[in-house]
């Protein structure tokens, strides 16, 4: 069988990249959906505005200590097993938002939700260099990267709908607490998808033919060897490089307007 490395590029992007968008979109409704409960959870609970804020985001205090160690779990442990106990353990305890009681609990769960789904998203990321070489990579990352705008486009009218829909508060449960429930509990079912679908690295792909296999493994193989012929930095190395410093400082400034809107935009419209 004759190689054409096109053809096996365009099999892997079909088989991984629509499901990788599938699982980021989870990712990002489950982080923001708070914002539309909050539109009747902070009353029923006791919240009040400031409270909210600091529960909202605490999340992201629990993401940040465990995103590197995330990561390096994911290289030891594999990345078709890490991510799917990222994706189950965050859709139980995104689920279980739907049982707060006060603000205490509601801060305690978002912390812990913040350790649980940490490292998913760099976790993507660097999940897509084990299959795309260099000269792909910022398209596919592209690609991943339309399940934001589809979460917010699709995920919106959802929250809403649910809202609405569980109003009558069926089973006593209110319909903020149905929102944690409908939109939780995919993910925890796509978690266990996560370990049918993707593949640690390419030479355990059955899903592509012998040659196939074999061609896409020497080629990652050779570019990581020439990447790393150049210089292998370390984790302090890596983290204090003054242009990984200065990509953080725009990154922090996207963040702070994508979760700024995501998190309030629903309660002052």
């Amino acid at each position: 069988m004759s190689v054409h490395p096109q053809q096996i590029m365009a099999k892997v992007a079909r088989h991984l990249v629509p499901f990788l968008i599938f699982c980021y979109f989870l990712s990002y409704l489950d982080r923001v959906n708070i914002g539309f409960a909050a539109l009747t959870m902070n009353k029923d609970i006791g919240l009040s505005a400031s409270a909210f804020g600091f529960g909202a985001s605490i999340f992201f205090l629990g993401y940040f200590l465990f995103e590197v160690p995330s990561n390096l779990l994911l290289e030891k442990f594999g990345a078709r097993m890490w991510i799917a106990r990222i994706m189950i353990s965050w859709g139980i305890l995104s689920t279980a938002l739907a049982f707060v009681w006060n603000d205490i609990s509601f801060y305690v769960l978002r912390f812990v939700f913040g350790l649980a789904e940490a490292g998913f998203f760099p976790g993507m990321i660097l999940y897509l260099t084990y299959w795309f070489p260099v000269e792909m990579r910022a398209r596919m990352t592209g690609l991943f990267m339309v399940a934001v705008p589809a979460s917010v486009v699709i995920g919106s009218p959802l929250s809403s709908w649910i809202l609405e829909a569980f109003a009558s508060a069926p089973l006593g449960l209110k319909g903020w607490q149905w929102l944690f429930i409908v939109q939780g509990l995919p993910t925890i079912i796509t978690g266990f998808l996560v370990l049918l679908w993707l593949t640690d690295a390419p030479e355990k792909a059955e899903w592509l033919e012998p040659e196939e296999r074999t061609w896409l493994a020497r080629r990652m193989a050779a570019e990581r060897t020439t990447k790393e012929a150049v210089h292998h930095f370390t984790l302090k190395e890596a983290l204090t490089h003054p242009r990984i410093l200065a990509l953080s400082v725009v990154y922090f400034g996207a963040v702070i307007g994508l979760y700024g809107l995501g998190l309030w935009l629903p309660t002052i419209i």
